[in-house]
C-alpha cells in the first residue's frame, strides 16, 4: 500500500509518507506507554532463553530493551490494593515515587486499609472485579486479588476459582495488549500438603484436587499456568512469586489465619486454639519483607520465575501459641482440636533462588514482627469488623462427604 502510493508522490512527500507510515496502526489519542526502566546492562536487546539450574529446573531468562524515560516514575495497576499485602505494596511503591491505581471490589478488604492513601495527587481507587475485563494504560501490573485466608476464600469456594482463573486472564490480556510487565502472587499452598522440606521452585506439589481447600490451591495453579501459557505464546512480560505465610499489621481481625487467631484469643486472655496437635510447621514471613520482596522479583531482568518468598525460619504452631503468649503477656491456656481437612503438616520455603537472583532474605525475626502486629491489633476499634459468617475452613473434606450422604443431598453447579 506504501508503495503504491510514494510513486505518486514528490521526493519530499514521500520523506513525509515514510515518517507517517508507522502511524498508521496507532490508535488516535492513544497515551504513549513508559518502558519500564531496566536495573541492568542497558544495551541489551530483547532475548528469552531457557537455562537448566543446578536443582534441574528450567528458569526462563528475559531481557527486554533499554529504552530511555522523561519521567522518573511508572504507572502501576495494584489489583486487590486495598487488601492487606495489596495496601502495603500501594504504600511502597507510593514512596517510591510511582503513580498507583489501587483495584478492588472490597470483597476481603476494607477502606480503612487505604484510608491514609486516598487524597494522594499520585494514588487512585477503582472499585472494579477483576473476573471482569478492565481497561486502563500502566507500565506494571501487581496482580494480588484474591481471598487470601481460608475463612475468605471458603465462603464462596467459586468465587474464589473465579478470581484466580478469570481475573489472571483478564490481567494477563490487559499486560498484552499495553505491553506491561505483570506479577502474578501465587502461593505456597500450590505445593499442597508437601512431602519435602523444605519446598523448592522446582517440586510438583502434593494436592487434592477436591478438598474444601482446593478452590484457593488449584485456583492459583491454573494461574501459574496461565501466566506461563501467555508468555509462551504472546511474550507477556511475566514475573511469578510464591508467597508464604505473611503476617503484620493491617491484617483483619477475623481473617481466621493462625497469627491472626492467637493473638485475637490472647489479647482477651482466651484459650488459644490449636488443631490437631500443634505439631504441624509453618514459617511465618513479615509483610514489610514480603512487599520488599515482590518489588525485588517485578524489578530485576534474570528470571520470571516461580520464586518463593517467604522465611526460612520454621516454628511449630504450638511454637507461635507460645510466642504469642509471652509478647501479649496474656493468662490463655493451649486447647486441642481435630485437625481441620487438607491443612499441610509442614511450610518452608528453600529461597536460594530469590537470595540469587533478587537478593533477598527477610529482616524481620518473628518475636520482633509479632510484637509489632500485637501493638496494631491493641489499636483496632473492633466495633468496626465484623466476625465472618458460617464456613468451612476448620471442617474436613470427609465430614463434609458425610453430611451430604446422610443428608441425601446432591452435588450441584
Amino acid at each position: 500500500m506504501w508503495g503504491a502510493f510514494l510513486r505518486g508522490t514528490t521526493a519530499r512527500g514521500a520523506v513525509c509518507a515514510l515518517a507517517a507510515a508507522p502511524l498508521a496502526a496507532v490508535t488516535i489519542g492513544q497515551r504513549p506507554r513508559q518502558s519500564p526502566k531496566p536495573l541492568t546492562d542497558p544495551a541489551r536487546a530483547l532475548t528469552r532463553s531457557v537455562v537448566r539450574c543446578d536443582d534441574g529446573v528450567q528458569l526462563i531468562n528475559v531481557s527486554v530493551p533499554a529504552q530511555k524515560t522523561d519521567t522518573e516514575f511508572s504507572r502501576i495497576l495494584v489489583t486487590g490494593g486495598a487488601g492487606f499485602l495489596g495496601s502495603h505494596l500501594c504504600r511502597r511503591l507510593l514512596a517510591q515515587g510511582h503513580e498507583v491505581m489501587c483495584l478492588d471490589n472490597y470483597f476481603t478488604s476494607a477502606r480503612s486499609n487505604i484510608s491514609d492513601l486516598v487524597g494522594h495527587p499520585r494514588f487512585e481507587f477503582i472499585r472494579h472485579d477483576v473476573t471482569e475485563p478492565f481497561f486502563c494504560e500502566c507500565d506494571f501490573v501487581y496482580n494480588m486479588a484474591c481471598p487470601a485466608s481460608p475463612v475468605h476464600y471458603q465462603f464462596n469456594p467459586i468465587k474464589t476459582t473465579k478470581v484466580s482463573v478469570l481475573g489472571t486472564m483478564n490481567m494477563l490480556g490487559l499486560a498484552k495488549r499495553v505491553k506491561a510487565r505483570i506479577l502474578q502472587a501465587s502461593t505456597s499452598e500450590i505445593y499442597g500438603d508437601p512431602e519435602i522440606s523444605p519446598q523448592v521452585e522446582s517440586y510438583w506439589g502434593h494436592v487434592n484436587t477436591i478438598g474444601v481447600r482446593s478452590c484457593y490451591d488449584e485456583g492459583k495453579r491454573v494461574a501459574e499456568t496461565l501466566c506461563f501459557d501467555y508468555m509462551r505464546m504472546h511474550n507477556v512480560d511475566i514475573r511469578l512469586a510464591r508467597i508464604f505465610n505473611t503476617y503484620g499489621p493491617g491484617m483483619h481481625p477475623y481473617d481466621g489465619r493462625v497469627v491472626t487467631n492467637f493473638i485475637m484469643q490472647a489479647l482477651k486472655d482466651e484459650d488459644i486454639t490449636l488443631y490437631g496437635d500443634g505439631s504441624q510447621t509453618r514459617s511465618f514471613c513479615f509483610v514489610d519483607d514480603t512487599v520488599e520482596g515482590l518489588i525485588r522479583l517485578m524489578n530485576q531482568e534474570e528470571t520470571t520465575g516461580p520464586i518463593n518468598i517467604g522465611n526460612t525460619n520454621e516454628f511449630t504452631v504450638k511454637e507461635l501459641a507460645e510466642v504469642v503468649i509471652s509478647v501479649v503477656g496474656s493468662k490463655s491456656k493451649l486447647v486441642y482440636l481435630p485437625l481441620p481437612g487438607d491443612d499441610p503438616k509442614q511450610r518452608r520455603p528453600d529461597i536460594t533462588r530469590a537470595k540469587k537472583y533478587l537478593d533477598w532474605e527477610p529482616q524481620v525475626q518473628l518475636r520482633e514482627g509479632i510484637g509489632k502486629t500485637v501493638e496494631y491489633f491493641k489499636s483496632l476499634d473492633l466495633r468496626k469488623y465484623k466476625q465472618p459468617t458460617s464456613h468451612t475452613a476448620h471442617k474436613t473434606s470427609e465430614d463434609d462427604v458425610k453430611r451430604r450422604i446422610s443428608s441425601g443431598m446432591n452435588g450441584g453447579n
